[in-house]
């Protein structure tokens, strides 16, 4: 039997020990570009369980387990942390009347485990963290069966079956085998699991080497984002608009898009066959206004002087609150007095200010290596004055870490299946705010999902992957989130990728260059594409200042 105190101490000693391993789980991620990092999601994932039970004695083993489960789903970050949270949550299930647990409450605990975390993957993929922890639930249910009671016993059967699966992993995913690495997630798992067995078997809770380093804290809430934008604005006005287009009147909005990139800058133009939506930023808001009257009425008009938001940010900077990331910071979730209301998930100064100019409430930092926990997307939802709350992910690997807000929120959020930053761009553009919640989430995933992504980054590692020969710092072109080729020259990446996303039907290309990239390079590149691309390609260079990507592109 184990108490709610031995249980409360295995997951503090599970904490420490896959914190003080993190770096070597990190190491096991395929994917050469620089990554979400499994063992860091993970360890900052229990780490959030961890801190919660210092608080906690003299509780049973059901309440224990509530503490880990709510503690893990609010602190899960990336893919591995969501799956890590559910397992515990499904023990939790488990264990819900027990005061104290033997081996056959173990067994169960873990198939009701096993059953969360399958039920909540759309499309589950053996070889991963999924088959270890199904395998080992299997090894407690044989020794359960043949008459084991013994919580330890039982318990050592578990971990036993684990680490076999684990093993197993490079047979079923043939990219791990070419790799010569087992899952990292599942690997992550066994360490936990190991940090509990040395309380349950001698009383022994591994102490902690050293805490794992948390992500760049949360923006700013209640401001603009373009307010916290320390660069330099070249033109004052952010000026939106929507054109009501007119029967029968013929203009091309590729002539709107290009008189607006006469008089400013980071112009953005959507159209169908009803509306046209206008961004852009300007020192004559009112020639932009008498542009679009040639192409039909204008309605939900909006400038905004972005010097003076700079100001105000300056004036107020330490002053508003801030959306922390440590889970500890108290807050009051803000009356829904909108309809609707925007979180995304971005990095880069640029690109938060790109957002915040195209309506977006709440911008939580965060991206590739900095994937923010299900309560930092949630703490924006609730700081979000809105009935209605879209959150775009802008990463694949926090979509699932954005969906646990779904039942956790006071008021209704529907996540967006946004995977990169200019996916969240164009479905930001697509709101409609004359149409209800179901129709809007509909279109914008459509218009997300008719973009051409593209990303220019480095390899951080050596690796043979999907049929790429690869090797340390030279340079990856993405499409679409999959290795399009290797370069050595920046450049050269940017053009060949643009052309490769480029179609017969394409019109508009948007280049954002990142934190690593120089406006002199920037302005290089645009102009060798622009000499590769048909004349009426019409290309919009945005300073993003993201890190880890050298370069953003979208072509639509």
């Amino acid at each position: 039997m184990i108490s709610g105190n031995i249980l409360r101490d295995a997951v503090i000693s599970a904490s420490n020990h896959i914190a003080n391993n993190r770096q070597s789980i990190d190491e096991l991620n395929v994917f050469p570009v620089p990554d979400g990092d499994t063992g860091t999601n993970m360890s900052l994932t229990i780490s959030n369980a961890a801190k919660e039970l210092a608080r906690v004695n003299d509780q049973d083993v059901a309440q224990v387990s509530h503490v880990v489960s709510g503690a893990l789903l609010r602190g899960a970050r990336g893919n591995s942390g969501v799956i890590l949270s559910l397992i515990f949550r499904g023990i939790a299930k488990g264990f819900k009347e027990c005061k104290t647990a033997d081996g056959v409450e173990l067994a169960a605990a873990l198939e009701s485990g096993v059953k969360a975390a399958y039920k909540a993957v759309m499309k589950p993929t053996e070889g991963t963290i999924l088959t270890v922890v199904r395998v080992a639930a299997e090894h407690a249910r044989t020794a359960v069966d043949g008459g084991e009671t013994d919580f330890v016993a039982v318990f050592e059967k578990a971990l036993e079956g684990a680490e076999n699966a684990l093993a197993s992993t490079p047979e079923l995913l043939p990219v791990l085998k070419k790799a010569g690495v087992v899952d990292a997630g599942g690997a992550g798992l066994i360490l936990i699991f190991k940090g509990m067995l040395s309380v349950f078997k001698d009383g022994v809770i591994i102490e902690s080497a050293s805490a794992p380093s948390a992500p760049a804290p949360a923006a700013k809430s209640g401001t603009n984002a373009v307010a916290e934008w320390e660069g330099e604005i070249t033109f004052t006005y952010c000026t939106e608009f929507i054109v009501q287009r007119e029967a029968g009147n013929t203009r091309e909005p590729l002539l709107l898009r290009s008189y607006l990139e006469t008089i400013g800058d980071c112009v953005v133009v959507v159209d169908d066959e009803n509306i046209i939506k206008v961004h852009v930023h300007t020192d004559n808001p009112g020639k932009a206004l008498q542009e679009g009257l040639k192409f039909g009425q204008l309605t939900n008009m909006k400038i905004e002087n972005m010097r003076e938001q700079q100001q105000e940010a300056k004036r107020n900077a330490g002053i508003e609150n801030t959306v922390q990331t440590d889970g500890d910071e108290a807050y009051t979730p803000v009356a829904p007095e909108n309809e609707y209301g925007f979180v995304a998930i971005a990095a880069g100064d640029g690109v938060r200010s790109l957002f915040g100019d195209l309506g977006v409430d709440q911008i939580v930092s965060g991206g590739q290596t900095m994937n923010p926990s299900t309560d930092d997307i949630l703490k924006a939802v609730e700081l979000t004055p809105a009935k209605t709350v879209f959150v775009l992910p802008n990463n694949k690997n926090i979509i699932m870490a954005a969906e646990q807000t779904v039942r956790l929120a006071t008021r209704k959020v529907i996540v967006l299946q946004t995977r990169s930053i200019p996916m969240g761009i164009s479905a930001m553009l697509s709101f409609d705010p004359e149409a209800d919640a179901d129709t809007n989430a509909t279109a914008m995933q459509l218009a997300a999902d008719k973009v051409g992504t593209g990303q220019i980054t480095f390899a951080v590692r050596d690796a043979d992957y999907d049929g790429h020969k690869i090797k340390e710092g030279e340079i990856l072109a993405l499409e679409n989130g999959k290795v399009a080729f290797v370069e050595q020259d920046v450049e050269r990446a940017v053009v060949r990728l643009i052309k490769n996303l480029y179609k017969k039907d394409s019109q508009f290309v948007t280049i954002i260059y990142g934190a690593d990239v120089t406006d002199e390079q920037a302005v290089a590149v645009e102009d060798a594409v622009r000499r590769r691309l048909p004349e009426d390609a019409e290309i919009t260079l945005i300073p993003g200042g993201q890190p880890v990507y050298y370069y953003i592109l979208s072509v639509e």
